[in-house]
């Protein structure tokens, strides 16, 4: 599934020849336009003046870090929409996490193959297309408002990034089901192949830890993924 055409991505990296890399290969792929920025400061003025469909974002950048890129990014009402890839390197897990934590819809760790970059990309934007399911769902404690795109725990909301709430809803939708992470990335991230389980791994540590006890109920299948206890 290609991209409409003309979709505008910023490149923040101060790393000019895996800018030069991400370009190529962006350009390879049909529908994409990428504008770029070395720097945080800079990056952040631009998000702002063209309005990119998606910014891949460098975490360790000059004059203004990629994690607070991301921060300022998401708290403005003017770019929280803009969907964010993040580049990390395998020593910044913490950042990645906060990253995540921010609203940054995915992270790749260095060193990465363009097409991965890409495939993330495409898939991100895909997700962004999809309509929002409005159903409402309730398992034990946890209430999802589908209309609201909301998650409540006995009454009390719980404050999700898109793709967590998509993951629970999944979960939920499929409770007593054995989720295999292959299937989680195709479904709730849009991978149309296997690129990385840690994703799912790192993002259903970061559910169980907002949804508190609640999270209990998301159990691990050694071997296979994760399954909603269904009671």
């Amino acid at each position: 599934m290609t991209t409409a055409p003309g979709k505008k991505v910023l490149v923040v990296e101060d790393e000019e020849d895996v800018v030069e890399m991400l370009t190529r290969a962006f350009r390879r792929a049909t529908g994409f336009n990428v504008i770029a920025a070395t720097d945080g400061a800079t990056g952040l003025r631009r998000a702002r003046e063209e309005s990119p469909a998606l910014v891949v974002l460098d975490l360790m950048l000059p004059k203004m870090p990629g994690v607070e890129v991301c921060k300022i990014l998401k708290s403005d009402s003017l770019t929280r929409h803009i969907p964010i890839l993040m580049l990390t390197a395998k020593a910044e897990e913490i950042d990645r996490i906060v990253g995540l934590e921010l609203g940054a819809d995915d992270y790749v760790s260095k060193p990465f193959s363009p097409r991965e970059i890409v495939l993330r990309a495409q898939a991100i934007l895909r997700r962004g297309e999809t309509p929002t399911d409005a159903q409402s769902l309730v398992a034990g404690p946890i209430t999802i408002d589908g209309v609201r795109h909301h998650v409540s725990v006995n009454g009390k909301v719980i404050h999700l990034t898109g793709l967590e709430f998509k993951l629970l809803r999944t979960l939920v939708q499929r409770r007593g089901r054995v989720q295999q992470r292959d299937r989680l990335l195709s479904d709730v991230w849009g991978y149309e192949s296997l690129i990385d389980t840690r994703t799912v791994d790192t993002h259903v540590r970061r559910l169980r830890e907002k949804l508190g006890k609640a999270g209990d109920a998301i159990e691990t299948v050694r071997g296979f993924g994760y399954r909603l206890r269904d009671s």
